[in-house]
């Protein structure tokens, strides 16, 4: 855990996270506000963070509950919700259900899934002379990603840069090194439009990298390419935006050139009207104006909750977060959660028992 707070209190020493984390970072979400009744943990995706950060703190300044929520990467997330570490868990990408479920479900019960924010991926990058106007396709890109274009001005690269001058200069390929739902989601959409990609790398939260430098969470890739000429990294669009890094239009399959923000995360959650846990995908859409790297990412927690107290506490905090809670979204550039979305959300944690 302290490895990847000390992450974050590191970017947030140079000032650049200061509007995602206004207040402080004491633990991971916020003081413990006063006369708490019940205390709350949670653990998982970075992705999640700076929405939770902001959203716990105004949660628990008007609750009697402290929530401290650690954001040590979807992969090791699941692994402590599983172990029963922490109260809940979170996920850019819900538990595989072959291996992670079945291994949740043997230690405390029916899990709840539940859809609790949506954000887009960016492509960030760092080459000299080039702040803006970088166009890349899903092809390239995982060419890029694959090692097997390697300079910034790689033909493949210039023939979609026509106007850009393109330096002569190696690529660094920056991934996580930590299982990680963001990976999930950027493999993902990899693996629908690389057919090579598919073959040799495929999806997950921690792929074999065929090339790069691994960093820990999304606040671990974003340092790196921020400091770094000639990096290429893939960051929750929250980072990218408040640290003010350059990301690269991505052709979508309509053929137009799009970044993240909150409409086209938005048209891309659109292409995808029903999700669940176990149809999430929403990377290559459909819509004209759909940006191709988006997700869900979702809440872990047990059905059945053996202490009442806490439990109510926790479903709560949940409901709260899935409705009202989206309001402290956008301006940490997420998208709120789409209706229909939050009704699934809600109607699961209905199902909870004390």
């Amino acid at each position: 855990m302290k490895g990847a707070l000390d992450l974050y209190k590191r970017i947030l020493a140079s000032g650049a996270l200061a509007v995602l984390c206004a207040a402080s970072l004491m633990t991971a979400s916020q003081a413990t506000p006063a006369r708490a009744s019940v205390s709350l943990t949670g653990a998982g995706s970075s992705f999640d963070f700076p929405f939770f950060d902001k959203a716990f703190s105004v949660y628990q300044s008007s609750h009697s509950v402290s929530i401290n929520y650690q954001p040590i990467g979807s992969g090791a997330g699941i692994q402590q919700f599983t172990a029963k570490t922490v109260d809940f868990g979170a996920s850019d990408v819900p538990m595989n259900p072959v291996s992670e479920l079945p291994a949740a479900v043997k230690a405390g019960g029916a899990v709840l899934q539940i859809p609790v924010a949506l954000g887009g991926v960016s492509v960030a990058y760092n080459v000299p002379g080039v702040k803006t106007g970088l166009h890349l396709n899903g092809t390239v890109l995982a060419k890029i990603f694959l090692g097997t274009i390697s300079k910034w001005n790689d033909r493949a690269i210039k023939a979609l840069n026509k106007k850009v001058s393109l330096p002569d200069t190696q690529i660094t390929v920056v991934h996580r090194s930590d299982g990680s739902g963001t990976s999930y989601i950027f493999t993902d959409y990899l693996s629908k439009v690389s057919d090579q990609w598919r073959g040799l790398a495929g999806t997950g939260k921690l792929p074999n990298w065929p090339t790069g430098i691994g960093e820990k969470g999304n606040p671990g890739v974003a340092d790196l390419i921020r400091s770094t000429p000639g990096t290429i990294g893939y960051v929750e669009l929250a980072y990218v935006i408040q640290t003010h890094m350059h990301q690269a239009m991505l052709e979508n399959r309509k053929h137009n050139f799009l970044v993240p923000n909150l409409k086209t995360v938005a048209a891309a959650a659109a292409s995808f009207p029903k999700v669940t846990s176990e149809k999430f995908s929403i990377v290559n859409g459909s819509g004209k104006n759909a940006y191709p790297i988006a997700g869900y990412s979702w809440a872990l927690v047990f059905k059945h909750q053996t202490d009442s107290t806490k439990g109510k506490a926790l479903v709560n905090l949940m409901k709260w977060t899935v409705t009202t809670g989206q309001k402290y979204a956008k301006n940490l550039q997420y998208v709120p959660l789409p209706s229909g979305v939050q009704k699934l959300g809600t109607s699961l944690l209905k199902t909870a028992t004390f």
